[in-house]
C-alpha cells in the first residue's frame, strides 16, 4: 500500500476539522507527525481542494490568513459561529479543535 503524500495527509486532517472549530498550520503539522513543517502545510493549503473546509485553518495566533481571500475565510468562520477577539483574531482558546472532543 502506497504511503500518503504530505499534501494528502494535510487534506485528510483538514477534512476532519468540525464545523465551528479551527486548527492552526502548526497544529496540522504536529498531527501528521511533522511538527516543524507549518510552512509546508501553508503551501498545501494554497492548493487545497475547494470541497474541503479550508477556512478552518488559521495561523497559530488566530490570524486569518489567505491574502485576497482572508475576508471570505473570515465570513465563513463567522457563519459557523467561530468567535473572534477584539483585535480580529480567532479566539483560539475557545475555538481550536481538541481532537479528543467528539
Amino acid at each position: 500500500m502506497k504511503e500518503k503524500s504530505f499534501f494528502e495527509k494535510v487534506y485528510e486532517v483538514t477534512a476532519s476539522i468540525p464545523y465551528g472549530k479551527v486548527l492552526s498550520y502548526s497544529d496540522i503539522a504536529a498531527i501528521i507527525g511533522s511538527p516543524r513543517t507549518a510552512r509546508q502545510v501553508g503551501w498545501a493549503m494554497r492548493k487545497c481542494p475547494d470541497d474541503l473546509p479550508w477556512q478552518r485553518v488559521v495561523k497559530a495566533d488566530g490570524t486569518v490568513a489567505g491574502g485576497e481571500y482572508a475576508h471570505i475565510r473570515r465570513e465563513l468562520l463567522i457563519s459557523e459561529g467561530v468567535g473572534f477577539l477584539s483585535d480580529g483574531r480567532v479566539d483560539m482558546k475557545n475555538f481550536r479543535w481538541n481532537r479528543s472532543e467528539k
